[in-house]
């Protein structure tokens, strides 16, 4: 197997300690941050211009090993493969949310509420488009007809 190696691009600021939602709520109560590396302040230039962004970062609270087969609340207690649902008990378990980008403040980024633990490290943030990320003909997922 290949190893992989990431650098933090920043870190999370969110009000969770522990107890993080399983799915990002726009409307989420609290200060929601991503607080991008001086270094690498430059990078957000124009993200101010963007209503939503992708957030990728790896769940490094999760506790215990990978699972294959998972219980998926939306399933009704049939077992999926883990690629097929969004459970964070992943081979790499890296999280993605979509946030609204609400103001850009040099390297921070005030957001909508966002699933990740505070102090979370940042792999990546990308411009979501509503003309290349949409997909109309788009289902629910496994189990949900």
């Amino acid at each position: 197997m290949k190893e992989i190696t990431f650098r933090s691009i920043g870190v999370v600021r969110t009000p969770y300690e522990s107890d993080v939602p399983h799915q990002a709520f726009e409307d989420a109560p609290g200060d929601f941050r991503l607080v991008v590396d001086e270094d690498l302040a430059e990078g957000v230039e124009g993200l101010e211009r963007v209503r939503y962004a992708y957030v990728l970062f790896p769940c490094d609270a999760v506790w215990g090993p990978a699972k294959m087969k998972v219980h998926a609340r939306w399933t009704r207690g049939a077992p999926i493969g883990v690629f097929a649902c969004r459970s964070p008990r992943r081979p790499n378990p890296i999280g993605l949310s979509i946030v609204r980008v609400k103001e850009v403040r040099g390297n921070e980024i005030v957001i909508s509420g966002i699933d990740a633990i505070d102090g979370t490290p940042i792999l990546d943030i990308k411009p979501y488009f509503r003309g290349l990320d949409a997909k109309a003909d788009a289902d629910e997922g496994p189990g949900k007809e």
